[in-house]
């Protein structure tokens, strides 16, 4: 994998009420009715399965990217099954966009109980050959990007007292793995962010990161000779820790989960 680029981005909502998506059923008890959620990367990949997977725990989802076109691909299906689901396309890199992103979702729905970072770009290729422009733009989406979102949410959800802000990172920020040196760095950084956040901000919210392994997502589309991707992690599965990491009791916080592929390291 030589100087390869591809986004991570993500999304989907859904509907207060319906049942479905990420194992729900008719009757099934709502572990999030009445929250709101904003997912960033929501149009495609994992940032789709987990803004499914709350809208199916009953929370309203507010979809957010860059790619218009994603976002309401995502919010017609979320519609359509009966969830709440509200499209705002928005580039984690641009500050006015991120203010512009919460104060619709305050304005639309009122409040904002979690924030799931899944926005995120990836470069891979050995450091002799790196460009400076790729390191750049991993800098500023995966870990600039995350910052401005979690800053923007932080007066709102302690206005409430109540919050979970929840960081997907990645296995590469505590395992070396060739090729993946700019990558690792800013998974790093996200994990270092967190923690730090996480002092300040308790006990009143919850901040969170969690580290996948390999994940079957349209990031390996482009690349060739990569591993197995019939034994990777699915979207889906990522997407279920992050609902358990925001449905856990308010005096319990998950601040730390690493979710790998059966097989390890591919």
């Amino acid at each position: 994998m030589n100087g390869h680029e591809a986004d991570e981005r993500a999304g989907f909502a859904g509907p207060l009420g319906a049942s479905g998506g990420s194992g729900g059923h008719v009757g099934a008890p709502r572990q999030m009715h009445g929250q709101v959620a904003i997912v960033t990367g929501a149009g495609r990949g994992i940032g789709r399965a987990v803004a499914s997977a709350l809208a199916a725990e009953g929370a309203s989802v507010v979809l957010a990217a860059r790619t218009r076109a994603e976002l309401a691909a995502v919010a017609e299906e979320l519609h359509a099954a009966g969830r709440t689901a509200l499209a705002v396309p928005a580039d984690v890199r641009e500050e006015r966009d991120v203010i512009a992103l919460v104060d619709e979702t305050l304005g639309r729905l009122d409040r904002v109980d979690v924030l799931v970072n899944a926005a995120g770009t990836a470069s891979f290729g050995p450091v002799v050959d790196a460009k400076t422009d790729e390191w750049d733009a991993m800098l500023a989406v995966n870990l600039r990007g995350a910052m401005l979102m979690s800053r923007a949410v932080l007066r709102p959800m302690l206005r409430q007292q109540r919050g979970t802000i929840i960081s997907i990172a990645s296995i590469v920020a505590r395992r070396p793995i060739p090729n993946c040196a700019a990558y690792a760095a800013t998974k790093a950084g996200l994990i270092a962010f967190s923690r730090v956040l996480a002092e300040e901000v308790r006990p009143a919210l919850r901040v969170g990161v969690l580290l996948p392994g390999a994940v079957d997502t349209p990031l390996w589309d482009a690349i060739g000779g990569g591993p197995d991707r019939s034994r990777m992690l699915s979207a889906h599965d990522v997407a279920r820790g992050v609902v358990f990491m925001a449905t856990l009791p308010p005096n319990a916080a998950l601040e730390d989960l690493t979710l790998m592929p059966a097989g390890g390291i591919l």
